[in-house]
């Protein structure tokens, strides 16, 4: 449940930058914070799934 929550949030964060990145001018600040929380949520989505299905070789 939390692994979509986050995924969502992240697409959402994409589809933002995006049409932000279309309109001239944009902010390049806000642009820049908004990518640095999509690495975020990127590095949360990964630690949960890692916890969820473990990499462990036999």
């Amino acid at each position: 449940m939390k692994i979509a929550e986050l995924e969502e949030e992240h697409r959402d964060l994409d589809q933002a930058i995006i049409s932000m990145e279309e309109r001239m001018p944009y902010d390049r600040l806000t642009i820049g914070r908004m990518k640095k929380r999509k690495l975020v949520l990127k590095d949360q989505i990964e630690e949960l799934r890692d916890r969820l299905f473990p990499d462990i070789i036999a």
